[in-house]
């Protein structure tokens, strides 16, 4: 209840000043009714969705949708408080100047400038109509994106060999059948030898998978699909009645998976072959710092060979920097997502390349190398809490290995 009460009292505080600045720049009334009506709406349903209805801290998609237009609200007034708070602070000291340096008899307060609150309100636009796009555009902006690794020791049988990769399906969110299964389509368009899925294939519950479940089994690769768990598939973040009911929910989701035709790596591994040669796809169960840490790297490589190539599949990122990188047996190419580069940065290949997940993660989105091995982090395929993306696009990843060393 406390942190209720905290945050009704901050939202009070900057829906004020934003509505001071629709103040100054319009006397229309009604247009500063709708600004206070849109205000309690949004924070009104966002307060029954978390506290009324649902299952708990189940992110169902009504939830997520009162939680992204929470924040795409609160982002007009986040600019609007420093520009306004800057203009008061020189309000004030202008107004102590005119009383005690000139002397002036009446404390006189200078009224707000209409130009100040127009710049404010037109530099608070841009998080506003980036954030409604995200959420009905751009989380469903899929896009492809290719890379070619070159590998000394890769065998001569897997040149030219292709991965597609995907990662954070999320399907408790999704809510345009559409868009998933134009996808799905353009996954089997790249045409991979094999598609690589890396967790975290609902929100919560097994149960959200089951009507993408045909849309999911079109995925197609001739040398099959394989898949590793996430953190958000154990259900971890249910209120359940019982720890056998959520075990129930695990393996519903495993099955779920084989039916889609997945095969699901839990701390295993298997041989891809080809004209007498062999790769190796090692797969670990969740292991991230900060979230649950079942992967167990020695026993999925237990029966592998330390001069095999490997490409190992874990969820979280930070796995890489904690037990892969420095470890013997060398893993060629790590790939892992979870990060979704937090939905939201800005991405100019070649120019700028930033995220709020960078203070995170150390390997938060693409291609990474460190002592000859290499991570992919997947943006991710779906979304959650907030329903969009803006600047950090949907991805389906295609890697190409190459025997040789790359030309400079």
């Amino acid at each position: 209840m406390t942190r209720w009460i905290i945050f009704i009292i901050i939202y009070i505080l900057l829906t004020a000043y934003g509505f001071q600045a629709i103040k100054t720049i319009t006397k229309q009334s009604w247009i500063h009714y709708l600004f206070l009506g849109i205000a309690v709406i949004v924070v009104g349903n966002f307060i029954i969705q978390f506290t009324v209805t649902g299952e708990g801290r189940v992110l169902s998609p009504a939830k997520s949708y009162a939680f992204g237009f929470l924040l795409t609200f609160m982002s007009v007034n986040l600019v609007l408080v420093p520009i306004l708070l800057g203009e008061d602070i020189i309000r004030g000291l202008y107004s102590l100047y005119d009383k005690f340096i000139v002397k002036r008899e009446a404390l006189h307060v200078p009224g707000r400038r209409k130009f100040i609150s127009q710049i404010a309100l037109g530099i608070a636009a841009i998080p506003f109509a980036s954030l409604l796009y995200g959420m009905f555009k751009g989380k469903y902006n899929f896009r492809v994106l290719n890379y070619t690794l070159h590998f000394e020791d890769l065998p001569d049988a897997f040149d030219g060999y292709r991965l597609t990769q995907i990662s954070d399906i999320h399907s408790g969110s999704f809510d345009n059948k559409e868009k998933i299964e134009y996808a799905v389509d353009l996954v089997n368009e790249q045409k991979s030898d094999v598609i690589l899925f890396t967790g975290d294939m609902v929100n919560n519950k097994a149960t959200e998978m089951l009507p993408w479940k045909e849309t999911f089994s079109r995925l197609k690769a001739k040398d099959g699909k394989y898949s590793v768990l996430g953190n958000h598939d154990y259900g971890d973040y249910v209120d359940w009645n019982s720890s056998a009911e959520k075990i129930k929910n695990l393996e519903d989701l495993k099955e779920i998976q084989k039916e889609i035709g997945f095969d699901l790596l839990l701390n295993e591994h298997r041989y891809l072959e080809k004209n007498g040669e062999k790769i190796a796809i090692v797969g670990v169960e969740n292991w991230g710092k900060g979230f649950k840490q079942k992967g167990d790297l020695k026993k999925a490589s237990s029966q592998i060979s330390s001069d095999d190539f490997k490409i190992l599949m874990t969820h979280d990122p930070s796995h890489w920097d904690a037990e892969v990188v420095n470890n013997e047996y060398h893993y060629h190419l790590t790939l892992s997502g979870h990060t979704h580069g937090m939905q939201f940065g800005i991405e100019i290949p070649g120019w700028i390349k930033w995220s709020p997940a960078k203070w995170r993660y150390n390997q938060w989105a693409g291609i990474y190398e460190a002592l000859g091995q290499y991570i992919n982090v997947n943006r991710g395929f779906g979304f959650l809490a907030y329903p969009g993306r803006v600047g950090i696009w949907p991805e389906i990843t295609v890697i190409e290995l190459k025997k040789g060393v790359k030309q400079a």
